[in-house]
This record gives C-alpha cells, structure tokens and sequence, in this order.
C-alpha cells in the first residue's frame, strides 16, 4: 500500500466516524490483514484488554477511548514513563473523537490534534503499513567547533611555517595529529587536566619564539619510557607520561610560531575535548591537507550521522533487534542465554574499509558496538542483582572484549592510515572511560599499545582476504566511502586499476565500481555484508549495465539503499555532494529497506536503479518499445566550420555572393536553441555541381572542405564535400527537437517544434513526426524521472539518448481522443512561452525563475499524462519510477510473446 492509499483511506475514516470500530478501521486503514482485525476482535484472541473501550495487541498498540477528556491526565503520565507499560506497545492512541492523542514509545514522539486532521498526519503510523521512520542523528556541536579553531590554528600557522612539499605539508600534518593527541589526553584523563596547556603556558616566551623547541622536547619525551629517560631531565618534562603506540617514535620538527600562532595553540586547548568524537581527526586531517591531494585520493572524512546511515541498516539495527528479543524472553534462563549469545556475536565481528581515510567508519563502528556491548552488560547485571548471588557470575570477562584487532582498513595515503590507528585508539579511551562511568572499573589508559589492523596499500590492487582473512565462521562487514572518480577525472593509474580488476569494457566505469566489484567477490557464500556511499551515478544510465550486470549475479543481491541525498562533512570547507548508499548481501528471504529522506520502506527486493522491483537492465535498444515514431541524432556537419555562419557572417557572404542566398538556412544547435542565438549554415542539398561552380566563393568553400576530410580520419567524406557529413533530417516534415545535453536543475528538458526548412544540429536529437501529442509526453514529469533515472551523464548534466531513453520509454498505447488532450496542453504550454518571448528558453526553465504560468501549463500537462498511465496520480518520483519499471518488464514480456507467437505462425504456415 503507498501512501497515497493510506492518506485517502483515513479521509474516508475521519468522514464517517464509528466510535465502536474506529480503532480496527484505523488499522486497516494501514493495510493490516483482515484475519488480525478479526483476532483483534474476539475474545481470546490477540487483544489483552479486560475492558470493552479498550484495545491492547502485544508490542504493538494500546489503544483507550472515552467520552470526555478524562484520559488526558492519564496519557501525560504514560508519555513521561512509557517503559513501565506491561505490554510494550509501539503506540499508544488515546482519543474522545474529538482530540486525538498518540505516542511512538520508539522515537518518543507525541501527537496531540483534532482527529478531523488525523489524515494530514498519517505518517506518523507508518510503521504499521511497514515503514519505518528513519531518526536522524544530528552533529555534535562540538565537533564543529573544534574543526573551526583547529582550522584557524593552521592558518596561523602556516603564514610562518610556507609548505613547499610533501614533505613538508606531511611533517606538518603529524605536528597537528600530536597537538590533537595531547589537547585530548589533558582532558580525557590521560594526563592530567590541562597539564599540556598549562606546560606551555608557564615553559615557553608570550612571543612564541621558543615554543617550537619545547615541544620537540616535550615529544622526545613522550616517545621514551622511563628507565631510558635523563637522569637531569627537567620536572616539567619528566612529569609527562609514555606514550608509545607509535605516535611519537619518528622525528618531525615543530614549526615555529609567533605570539598570534603561540595563542591560537593555548585558545584550542581550552576547548572541551572530552566532548570530541575521534573520528573528528579526519575532518581536522581534511582542513589541512593539499586541496588536490583531498580530491585526488578522494579523502570525504564525513559526519557522524552519515555514517550512521550506513553502519545501522548494514548491521546495527539488525543487533539492536536481537537485544531486544533477548529481552522480551519471559524466562530468566533464556533471556540471560540470548544475551551471552549476543554478547559472544558482537564480540567476534570483524568491520572493514577498504577506503578508510582516518578511519571515521572504522571508529563510529566500534564505538557503537561498544555501546550495544555495555547495554548487555547491564542487563546481565540486573539479572544477577535480582536473581543471582550478588556477583557477576555469567562466566563473561569484567572487561570489554571488544578488541580493535577485528577492524580493518586499507587506506592509499600513508599518513591518513597512521591517524587511523590513533584514532581507533582514541576511540577505544573514550569507550573505556564511558565503561568506567557505568561498571567502576576499565583496563589502564597508557603506555598505548599497538592496534588495529590499518594496511597502506592500493584497495584496488591488494588481496582484500590478505588484510582481513575470512575464516569459516566470521561475521564480516565492509563498508566505507570509497573515492567517486568518474571516468573523464581518473588518471592513467587509476584506468589501470579498472582494467586488472574488470578486464574488458572499463574505461567509461565510475572508480568507485571498484570497490563494489571486490566488495560482491569478497563476501560471496560468506556471512558478510557490504555498503559504501557512491555518488548516484553508479545506478544511472549506462553505468548500471556496465557495474551491475558484473555485481548482481551467483546470488548477490541489493539489500539496502538510501537514495539520494545530500551528503556533508565537518571539515573546514563542509563539501556537499548528492549521494547514495548501497548495499549488498548474498540472496536471502525476508525483506529490503529503501530509504527515502526520513521514510524506511520495506520492499521484497530492490533493483539496480534503486527502485523497489525485480533486477532489469535497460541496455541500448534500436527501436521504440511504445509506439512511437523514430527518433534520430541531428545533421552532422563534420565541416571545419566551413560552412556554418553566424548572423552577421551569412550576411557578409550573401553580400558577396548575392546567389548564395536560398541555400542558407537556419541551423539549430543546443546551444542557440536554449540560449535564443540565430545560427546558419550552407545548405546544398540537391543542388546541381553547376550551380556550385557558378558561385565562386561557395565553390571555394567547397574546395577547402575537401581538403580538410581528405586530411581527416574519415577521407570518404571527401566524396562529398558539399554536404553535412551526416544527414538524418527528413526533407519534408516537422520535428520535436531535444538537446541532447541538459542541466540537471531543471525539472523540465526544454524542448521544441520546428519547421522541416531548418536544419537540426547534432548536438540536438529530433524526431520528425506530425504527431504533436508526443511533445506532450517527452515534456512530462514522468519522463523526466525517466531520463533521471536511465540517462547516461556529462558531469551532472543529463545526456539524453535515443537507444537508452526513448526507446525504452514505456508509455501506454492511448485513443485518438487521449492523444487530442494531450495537444491541447502542448499548445498551452507553447501559448505561455510566447507570454515571455523576451526570455531565452534557458532563463525560462531555470528552477528558480520559471514564470508561474508556464509552471502550471506543465502541471497540467503532468495530470494529463499520468491519466494515460492510470486514473490516480502519482504521490512522489519513487511511485512513478516503481511503475514505470513494472510496466517495462510487462511491455518486454509482451514484446517477446508476441515475438513467438509470430515465429510459430511462421512456422505453421512453412
């Protein structure tokens, strides 16, 4: 049911209020099988309530009616104590048909309206209809500050301290990672509080002129152990502890600093680190690396939240699910086995990037399960408190045995790859410092150990089964953010990675396809699961044939996605780029979440455009599926510019060749046709070689084009120097012309009609046919979520093609009478272009400018084609894009069927 369906159902419920059935009409207004509303109904049945204004059904609902508002008071006290409710209901709806009151236990949200306007918040019950609502998880301001002033650090820096090379902007980097280090162990605990800025503070001149050689011997310091320590060593240094691990071993001199620099060191200090996710390294990382060495690697150190989207569906979510079971088991002994069960699983999972930067997936990752391990922990503490002898007897380690030796990464950049070791480190203090706050006991903070399994290496070219081993019996999961890279940005290396990992047909294949690739290969027949986030390109036009044909298939399946979405970070340029994330699994039953902005839609199955359906791959085709007329590429010229003009150069050789006149004719490119220019060229079709010769400077024209095609790499052209290279225009009928490129922004392809005397350029597809409704349909909404969807791209710009898009449009045949509607709009939305003739149809069809008028001939041109579709219109491009998918798969079937049944015709006939 979509929520169309839902949102008519409960106007019509909301219309003709039955107190004594409003709650079981509610449900079925949300698609609830009737055979639950018939058990909901009787005695003994799935309703647990003893009174008769009542309905309690286990886990998921407690519903309570009354005449008057006394429920009120009784609900508030149930919204600021929901966990003490017996039977555990997802919502609570309290009404007196007048207010209606409701509570989701999961997210906590409250509805207080009048039920008239239930209908207008029926996605807060969605849940019931299989939909999740997905909870956002928002950034941590701290975060972000620390990124700010971190920022403003290393542009102070970096005026006295000019990085010439690698070298250089590498030494420089470790400085800011020791910084970072020790801003977070004085507030963390490692150290004493504030024992580094106060050291700096009291040690070195308000000039910061020796602050640099202090600190090269506050990190000599800190990389020696005690025993091997000076005898003389100053107490203001020896008071610092070993740090070990590898932070401090190699030798990287300190910039210097001034007294603005000496203060922006001590003004970081102060900020709350304690408060700081480490996965924040990777964003201070991003603010100081090169800008080309950030996009060349394809560095996106991204937000909590966003990885979040990835972590939970890929597996979180899933174990969350299984504590909870755990913990609705009525037995003592069973609840206590399946949380042991649970405790023992997370603790053997083993998480892998294979593109992991500073590790932000790999710390948020182990961060959250450390979390999911603490909530056991406490339920089994509760256990024994209430059931036990007193003491933590259920044979598990007082300790956390989560260990960082089961996370794994691959990472191209060799510092990055070292920070990614510090920082699940510092992710694991920052863990043992929360299990401390909670059990009273946790392992010692330093010396730091060495861990993590961090490899510096090409993803692309390295044995992923050699950085993370996959024994029988492993629950792996791979995840990360690989770099995007289409085809036209790879460098020669790059290209060589695609082709040893695909072979043959790589060279158009989007970068990130790589890792998928090897993601689908690594996980096959095992207990392991894949995401990453990828630009949306990967599931458009040709790159679906190209990628996914090679993914999908021995079994391997979509499981998951999120579809596009803006994608941030909180780095000192916060990038924004428009994103997807998928993942993959071995086939399995049960069902596959599309996500949607805040919307989780369970689906039987997702299909590589990301839309729910079956997989379909929507390759070239070489004629129309519906019936429509052909559609072919503009004239080519291939002429060296001899002869295309311009206004004022047509006029200028019409001047001197007074005959040439009748053989201009008005030339349409995409460019002139969006952007209102008059372009010409010499149109010498048919005309007779004598004619030719009798005009001096055409002849001469002509002469040259021959000259430059018998040079070219087409010398047959040259047979024919006269003419376009390439003549696909009718001689005598209109057409529909198309640019072939076109700005992602606009909700509409501008398109247009045009007499048979102009000539269409290639950068323009055409079809020449009279019949106008089709200008109707290429203009449409549904088209356009079409062309989104299947087209291939040119940067971001969509790249309109007859054999992918147009041919493979399924549109419904429709009567003569439908097709006259259909003019009727066409012809209103020409009338209000001509409203505006003033503008160019670029200026018209900006987003943001689009005259209202034209805007609403549009939409009623939308209405109109989605009646020829069905009676109902579409609710959101999600629906539209569902059913055209189905409607192909049915028109190709149809197509194929028809196919045998002509061959067996034949065959009958012979």
């Amino acid at each position: 049911m979509n929520l169309a369906q839902i949102e008519d159902n409960l106007q019509t419920l909301i219309a003709n209020i039955k107190p004594e059935t409003f709650i079981y009409d509610m449900l079925l207004a949300y698609d609830t099988p009737k055979s639950t509303i018939k058990r909901l109904k009787a005695d003994g049945g799935l309703n647990m309530a003893r009174n008769a204004n009542e309905v309690i059904w286990k886990s998921k609902l407690w519903f309570k009616s009354s005449d008057s508002g006394e429920i009120h008071a009784e609900f508030e006290s149930i919204k600021a104590n929901p966990t003490a409710m017996r039977h555990k209901p997802r919502f609570v709806v309290f009404t007196y048909y007048d207010t209606f009151l409701a509570l989701d236990t999961k997210t906590s949200e409250t509805l207080e309206i009048k039920i008239t306007d239930l209908a207008k918040h029926f996605d807060f019950f969605l849940p019931w209809a299989g939909m999740e609502k997905a909870q956002a998880k928002y950034e941590n301001p701290a975060d972000v500050k620390a990124a700010e002033r971190m920022a403003r650090l290393y542009d102070e820096i970096k005026k006295d301290n000019i990085t010439h090379t690698k070298e250089e902007v590498h030494n420089l980097n470790v400085f800011l990672s020791r910084l970072l280090f020790c801003f977070f162990a004085e507030d963390t605990g490692i150290f004493e509080t504030a024992q580094f800025t106060t050291a700096i503070k009291n040690h070195t001149q308000l000039d910061g002129s020796d602050l640099h050689s202090y600190l090269d011997s506050l990190f000599e310091v800190m990389n020696t152990s005690n025993e091997n320590r000076k005898v003389d060593l100053p107490q203001y240094l020896s008071n610092f502890p070993y740090v070990n691990g590898g932070l401090f071993r190699n030798t990287h001199f300190a910039p210097t600093f001034n007294r603005k620099s000496r203060e922006a060191v001590l003004a970081s200090g102060d900020l709350q680190w304690a408060a700081i996710n480490p996965d924040i390294f990777g964003s201070m990382i991003q603010a100081v690396i090169t800008p080309e060495h950030r996009g060349g690697m394809g560095m996106h150190y991204t937000s909590v939240p966003n990885i979040m989207k990835v972590i939970e569906p890929l597996f979180l979510t899933e174990l969350y699910e299984v504590f909870e079971t755990a913990l609705a088991s009525n037995s003592v002994a069973d609840k206590t086995k399946k949380l042991k069960d649970l405790l023992k699983r997370i603790r053997n999972i083993k998480v892998f990037d294979p593109a992991c930067g500073s590790g932000n997936f790999l710390i948020i990752a182990y961060k959250e399960l450390r979390k999911l391990e603490m909530a056991i922990f406490k339920e089994l503490d509760k256990l024994q408190g209430k059931y036990g002898s007193g003491t933590f007897d259920f044979g598990e380690s007082s300790f956390s045995e989560i260990s960082l030796k089961n996370f794994y990464g691959i990472e191209l950049d060799d510092f990055a790859h070292e920070v990614a070791t510090l920082s699940l480190w510092l992710a694991e203090h920052q863990m043992n410092q929360l299990f401390f706050q909670e059990f009273g006991r946790t392992r010692p903070a330093l010396p730091l150990m060495e861990t993590g399994n961090i490899v510096h290496g090409n993803a692309c070219r390295i044995d992923w089964e050699m950085v993370c081993p996959k024994l029988e019996g492993d629950e792996i999961y791979i995840l990360g953010n690989p770099p995007y890279l289409g085809s036209r940005r790879q460098n020669d290396f790059q290209k060589e990675d695609l082709k040893l990992i695909f072979g043959e047909d790589y060279k158009s294949i989007d970068y990130i396809a790589a890792w998928f690739y090897k993601g689908s290969r690594y996980i096959l027949l095992s207990n392991s699961k894949c995401s990453f986030v990828s630009t949306n390109s990967i599931c458009q036009g040709e790159q679906v044939s190209l990628v996914w044909k090679r993914i999908i298939q021995n079994g391997i399946e979509i499981n998951f996605a999120h579809n596009d979405f803006k994608w941030t970070n909180s780095a000192k340029s916060n990038a924004a780029v428009i994103v997807i994330i998928v993942g993959i699994a071995n086939k399995e039953k049960g069902s596959k979440f599309l996500f949607n902005s805040n919307l989780k839609t369970s689906v039987s199955s997702i299909n590589p455009y990301l839309v729910e359906g079956s997989t379909i791959f929507i390759d070239s085709r070489q004629n129309p599926l519906s019936t429509f007329p052909e559609m072919n590429f503009g004239n080519m010229p291939a002429d060296g510019g001899k002869l295309l003009f311009s206004l004022e150069e047509k006029n200028d050789f019409i001047v001197k060749e007074p005959n040439s006149e009748k053989y201009f004719k008005k030339l349409i490119s995409a460019f002139e046709f969006l952007n209102g220019r008059e372009r010409y060229c010499l149109w010498l079709e048919d005309v007779e070689l004598e004619i030719i010769e009798s005009m001096p400077l055409v002849r001469k024209l002509v002469l040259e084009l021959k000259k430059i095609r018998l040079e070219s790499s087409r010398p047959k052209l040259a047979e024919y120097p006269h003419l376009f290279a390439q003549i696909t225009q009718p001689r005598d009928k209109d057409f529909i012309l198309i640019p072939r490129h076109s700005s992602e922004s606009r909700e509409y392809i501008p398109i247009g009609f045009h007499n048979y005397s102009n000539k269409a350029h290639d950068s323009c597809l055409i079809v020449p046919t009279n019949e106008n409704y089709l200008f109707s349909v290429l203009t449409s909404k549904i088209h356009m979520c079409w062309i989104k969807s299947v087209a291939g791209r040119i940067k971001t710009d969509f790249r309109y093609s007859k054999d992918v898009v147009y041919n493979n449009f399924p549109f419904p045949s429709i009567t003569e009478g439908q097709k006259q509607e259909l003019e009727k709009h066409v012809y209103k939305i020409l009338e209000e272009r001509e409203v505006h003739s003033e503008k160019t149809l670029a200026q018209l069809y900006d987003p943001d400018k689009m005259p209202e008028g034209l805007r609403e001939a549009h939409r009623q041109n939308d209405l109109a084609i989605e009646r020829c579709y069905r009676e109902k219109p579409f609710e959101s491009d999600e629906e539209r894009l569902e059913y055209l998918f189905k409607l192909y798969e049915k028109m190709i079937e149809e197509e194929k069927n028809k196919g045998t049944l002509f061959e067996k015709s034949k065959k009958r006939k012979k």
